[in-house]
């Protein structure tokens, strides 16, 4: 499969600070591919990278064939670019910032096809300002499709939003997908990362510690299945601890979470529970997510 991005033992330092440290990686046409990670990681100054909005201390990228630090006029033809943070006059009507920001290309998008696909046919005359916060963002979206690009990247495109706008972002970006853009997305929503990425490479202090598809990712980790239930105050879950399919148990006052594995993991367990006449309630099974990887590799600490 051809390749929109390649890059090649990426570093971006900043005087002592190193903050993209010698990574490389693929990006395949027509993927959705995500990158995750914990504040800091580098993910952000990696893809600006990629962008062309930094030039890398060492390394080679290209994106398109291009390279995006030298030949940035026509890389910006070609892509699209959705900021984590953006804002436009406020008086600036909808249409109206789509026709401006079509005007800066050679091949621009049709302005009412673009309403049609983000759903703002009903605000094409609405001021900036009037917008909600899902319709600014698909306004933002809106406007980095607007040369017809090839490669399209979106920063935290869901920071913010409430769950339905957000469920109703995820449908968007597949659409994008199917109409032939190559999808870049960075997020710290592990659930939007494993539902709509292709490919997910996971960074940590510069590196890439983890890169292939959520499922082989949660695969390949051997990460402990759950089962949480509730126990009436003063009722102790301690003695499942001795079954071997169990590996540990947390439990905080009336919540318990037995962390075990194995096929016969649950029904263990809760032949154990009813053997030793344990009045469990709400009882359900999780199984393993990106968000167990997640952690699993980067650790819990905060960062700043």
């Amino acid at each position: 499969m051809v390749s929109s991005i390649e890059v090649r033992d990426l570093r971006r330092t900043y005087g002592d600070v190193i903050a993209v440290d010698g990574i490389s990686f693929d990006v395949k046409e027509g993927e959705i591919f995500g990158l995750v990670g914990p504040n800091g990681a580098g993910k952000t100054t990696a893809v600006e990278c990629v962008e062309g909005l930094r030039r890398p201390t060492s390394g080679r990228v290209r994106l398109l064939g291009l390279d995006p630090s030298r030949e940035r006029l026509r890389v910006a033809e070609r892509i699209g670019v959705q900021l984590q943070e953006s804002a436009l006059p406020p008086r600036l009507h909808v249409a109206e910032a789509l026709a401006l920001f079509g005007s800066f290309y050679r091949r621009p998008n049709n302005v009412d096809d673009l309403l049609d696909l983000l759903g703002l046919n009903e605000k094409r005359s609405a001021p900036f300002a009037k917008l909600s916060g899902g319709q600014k963002q698909r306004l933002f979206i809106a406007l980095a499709l607007v040369n017809r690009p090839e490669v399209v990247f979106f920063d935290e495109l869901t920071t913010g939003l409430d769950p339905q706008a957000r469920r109703s972002m995820w449908d968007l970006v597949r659409s994008i997908r199917d109409l032939g853009c190559t999808v870049v997305l960075t997020t710290h929503y592990m659930e939007e990362a494993e539902r709509l990425c292709d490919r997910v490479m996971i960074v940590d202090r510069g590196r890439i510690v983890a890169l292939d598809t959520p499922e082989a990712l949660i695969g390949s980790l051997n990460i402990n299945r759950r089962i949480v239930f509730g126990l009436p105050e003063g009722q102790d879950a301690a003695s499942l601890a001795g079954l071997p399919t169990v590996s540990r148990i947390e439990q905080s006052d009336e919540r318990v979470i037995v962390y075990g594995h194995g096929n016969h993991f649950a029904g263990s367990v809760v032949n154990a529970m009813e053997d030793a006449g344990l009045p469990f309630t709400d009882l359900r099974t999780e199984q393993p997510n990106l968000e167990d990887v997640f952690l699993l590799l980067t650790g819990r600490e905060m960062r700043e």
